[in-house]
């Protein structure tokens, strides 16, 4: 793995890649984040890098990005399914974890799905911001479980609103 650093207006961020994709995308010191190795220091000069930080600093800017770096975020099946979901949602738009266990449910040809195993799938996604888990709420409309911080998330969405405007 090789790894870099970015500087958002919301906290310092590590970026890591396998070579060709974006396997991570964290806030320093967020809940879940990996520990990085010693080589993790000397930041990796990729062209994934170069997108990923061009994306977010069109985000940041407060323009929605047209173009997705390549990811490949690295999990179960079933957390891979629910990240596929959250990437459907658009920016500005939000849902709620019962609304993507039922996604879920039925794109695995259940009956049901666990809103809380949704809700693991979503605190545990390795790309914050490009995999949008901060436009997950609960089911009460309330800002709930997210590992960058639920400052972090309310700014993020205060954002993508204003993006909106």
């Amino acid at each position: 793995m090789q790894y870099a650093a970015y500087r958002s207006p919301l906290g310092d961020m590590t970026l890591q890649s396998d070579g060709k994709s974006l396997t991570g995308l964290w806030f320093d010191g967020q809940k879940y984040a990996p520990s990085l190795p010693p080589c993790a220091e000397k930041p990796a000069d990729l062209p994934v890098f170069a997108q990923t930080a061009r994306w977010l600093d069109q985000y940041f800017s407060g323009e929605m990005p047209r173009f997705l770096p390549a990811l490949a975020p690295r999990g179960t099946p079933f957390r891979r399914l629910v990240w596929a979901l959250l990437l459907q949602i658009p920016p500005g738009s939000v849902t709620t974890y019962a609304k993507l266990a039922a996604q879920a449910a039925k794109n695995m040809g259940r009956a049901r799905m666990s809103a809380q195993a949704v809700g693991g799938a979503v605190g545990h996604n390795p790309i914050s911001i490009l995999i949008p888990c901060h436009r997950v709420l609960g089911s009460d409309g309330s800002l709930t479980g997210y590992a960058g911080g639920l400052e972090r998330k309310a700014a993020l969405l205060r954002l993508e609103q204003a993006m909106r405007s």
